[in-house]
């Protein structure tokens, strides 16, 4: 069994399910209270299971994902979250300077969901495979 790539993970239904559902409880349409929503994505080390375990929700461009929880037999093989702020006002969608050097500290793909698709950060897959403690390598 391997740590699962970025692909792999967009073509996941559970991680793709809980990206969209993130997506919408950003509340991307309403300018008053969007906010970042995402979580962390685990995988079952004795089973190959994915799951994901959301985060407490966010700020208009600001989520907190650096204290996954620990769950028994799992470890975190990806991160994902929202960009709910529009690019027709001028907003980036894709991963910030802050995301790319937050994604290198914790060695795991992070998907992002942004009003003109799904952009990723981070390295391929969770980096030393399955090794290490079950948070972040």
């Amino acid at each position: 069994m391997k740590a699962p790539t970025f692909a792999e993970l967009m073509n996941h239904p559970t991680v793709m399910r809980a990206l969209e559902q993130a997506w919408g409880d950003s509340l991307p349409s309403d300018p008053a209270h969007r906010h970042e929503v995402g979580g962390w994505i685990y995988m079952n080390v004795a089973t190959g299971e994915i799951t994901v375990e959301r985060a407490p929700s966010g700020t208009q461009a600001f989520l907190d994902l650096n204290n996954p929880p620990h769950l028994i037999g799992s470890i975190v093989v990806g991160i994902f979250h929202t960009h709910p702020n529009p690019t027709d006002e001028g907003w980036e969608p894709g991963p910030s300077e802050t995301d790319r050097r937050t994604d290198a500290l914790h060695g795991v793909p992070d998907l992002i969901r942004a009003d003109n698709g799904v952009y990723v950060s981070g390295p391929d897959c969770r980096e030393g495979g399955l090794q290490g403690g079950p948070g972040y390598p």
